[in-house]
C-alpha cells in the first residue's frame, strides 16, 4: 500500500518541523516547503494526496498557489489541499474555498484537530477508491 503523501508549505519554520514530526509519526511521507516555487515544485514531483497550505507566504501567497496548485490538480483530481490562516482572513478564506480549499484551519490551530482532519480526508480519499 502507498504511504499516503502530505506537504506543509509555510515560511515558519518552527510550524514545519511541528507538522512533519506528527504527519510523519502518522505513518505518511511529510514534504515541505517554505516559499511558493518550492511547494509548486513539490507537487510536481511528489503530487501529495493532501497541501498544508499558509495563507501568508512571502512572495507567492497561499491564493496565488492554491490557484496554481488547482491548475496542476487536473492531473491529480484528488489532491486535496487545506489552508492555515492568521486570524481574521475572511475574503481570503472565502476565495480559497471558492477555488477548491476543503477547510482552513486558524492559527494558532489545535495539532490533534488538524491531526484529525488530515486523517479523515485522506481514509476518506483512500475509502473511496476501493468501492470504485
Amino acid at each position: 500500500m502507498d504511504n499516503k503523501k502530505v506537504l506543509i508549505v509555510d515560511d515558519q519554520n518552527g510550524i514545519r518541523v511541528l507538522l512533519m514530526e506528527v504527519f510523519s509519526g502518522e505513518g505518511y511521507e511529510a514534504y515541505q516547503a517554505s516559499n511558493g516555487k518550492e511547494a509548486l515544485e513539490l507537487v510536481q514531483q511528489v503530487t501529495p494526496d493532501i497541501v498544508l497550505l499558509d495563507m501568508k507566504i512571502p512572495g507567492m501567497d497561499g491564493l496565488e498557489i492554491l490557484k496554481q496548485i488547482k491548475q496542476i490538480k487536473q492531473m491529480k483530481p484528488d489532491m486535496n489541499v487545506i489552508m492555515m490562516t492568521a486570524y481574521g482572513e475572511l475574503d481570503m478564506i472565502k476565495e480559497a474555498t471558492d477555488l477548491g480549499a476543503l477547510m482552513h484551519f486558524t492559527k494558532p490551530f489545535d495539532i490533534d484537530e488538524m491531526r484529525v482532519a488530515v486523517n479523515m480526508t485522506l481514509e476518506g480519499t483512500k475509502s473511496s477508491t476501493v468501492n470504485t
